[in-house]
Order: C-alpha cells, then structure tokens, then sequence
C-alpha cells in the first residue's frame, strides 16, 4: 500500500510559526508532526509515501529527506505556489500511484491510531476514521449509522480526522464533476465528492476513541508538546 500526506496547506491560523516552517514539520514531543506519521506508516509495512507541498515546500526535502532513514521512498509532490486543496491534490497524487487503495493523512494531525487496524481494502470507494467531535467543530463533519456505513447527515455526527484509506475510482468515477479543460492539475475539495459517495452507500467508517489532535493553533501545538513530552 502507498500512502500519502497532506503538507501543502499555508497553516495561516498557526503564524508566526509558519511563516518560516510549513505546519506538518513543526515539532512536538521531540518530534516533527510528519515523522510521527512517517514511523507509523513505515511499521505497518508502507514503502512509498507521497508528499503533496505547496507552502514553503524547499523545506521538505532537507527536513526529511529521501525517506531512507525510515526505511521508506518519499516522493514530493508540488502543487505549485497554491494548494490544490485535498481533492486536487489528492488526484495529482494519484499520477504515482499504482490504481490499488491508499492510506491518505493530514500533515498536521496527531492520532494515536495503529494504522494496522485500517482496511487495506475498503469495502466501498472510501474508510474514513473519525473521532470525538473537539471544541472547535462541535456538529461535527459526517454521521456514521450503527451498520459502519457513513452518511453526510444524521444525529450521530462526528468528526473526519483526516485519517482515512481510498480507492482512486472515489475520484476516477467522477472526473466529469471536477476536470477542467486545459487545466492538468484542478483544484477542488474532497468533501463534496465523499458526500456524494456517501449518499449512494459507498463510504465506511470507524470511530477512533484515543488521542487525536487537530493542530490548528499554536495553543494546541504546545498542548500536544506538553502531553506527549509527559507520556
């Protein structure tokens, strides 16, 4: 299985610490937010791991470089001075994929999930791990029904965690809703397209009720810092 990791996000809420360090490789608990990552994803077997940049996006090679030290292959993806937010860059991400499902995960999140757990073949286009809803998202993102089926309404709403395994037919099935003319690289977002998916049954999901961070804001970042450093 490939994976990939959102990095390309300006981390505008985070400044001043991102006006010179993208958010995914600012560090807690001794440790940048992305390597937590990377060490999961190479213990659970993972060999290649895509890298989607855009902000600040000379600073990922010489922080990380070519992934050997984790036993991994790091393939950078520049998306240019913009973002393609996640859909778009998630399906220029896809160009270096080989059509089988991936483990797609936010740069700037912290979760205690064992990846292992996650389907490698999901039962539907998507399997998106959802959590608790936090402060700062109170209705949360997505309802998930008793049968692990996942809705965009309904009275158990949680909240995505940016965690989740993929099928490339999710946006291969739908390239008339988001390909532009002329433009190789789009930018779009995913949620509309998992809402539709959801809408005909074809999204799973799983409530994940460990430790998980969204690091939207210094404050969080030196909370994280401080709980890990503990444990």
């Amino acid at each position: 299985m490939d994976a990939l990791i959102f990095a390309a996000g300006k981390g505008e809420r985070m400044r001043p610490l991102t006006e010179t360090t993208p958010k995914p490789l600012l560090a807690c608990g001794g440790k940048r937010l992305i390597e937590w990552h990377l060490e999961k994803l190479a213990g659970i077997g993972v060999r290649r791991v895509l890298i989607n940049t855009s902000w600040l996006a000379d600073c990922f090679e010489p922080a990380l470089g070519d992934g050997a030290r984790w036993g991994l292959e790091l393939v950078y993806s520049y998306e240019g001075p913009e973002p393609l937010e996640t859909g778009g860059g998630m399906a220029k991400a896809m160009t270096w994929m080989d059509g089988a499902p991936f483990l797609a995960v936010n740069g700037d999140v912290f979760c205690d999930v064992d990846f292992a757990r996650l389907p490698k073949s999901p039962d539907g286009l998507a399997h998106l791990l959802m959590v608790d809803n936090p402060e700062h998202n109170p209705t949360g993102d997505f309802a998930l029904n008793a049968d692990g089926r996942m809705a965009s309404e309904g009275p158990s709403r949680l909240t995505f965690s940016g965690i989740g395994v993929y099928r490339p037919e999710l946006l291969l099935d739908c390239r008339s809703q988001w390909q532009q003319p002329g433009i190789a690289h789009p930018r779009f977002k995913l949620a509309p397209i998992l809402r539709a998916a959801m809408h005909a049954g074809k999204i799973t999901g799983e409530h994940h009720r460990g430790q998980w961070t969204d690091v939207g804001t210094p404050e969080r970042l030196a909370e994280l810092d401080r709980a890990l450093r503990k444990r």
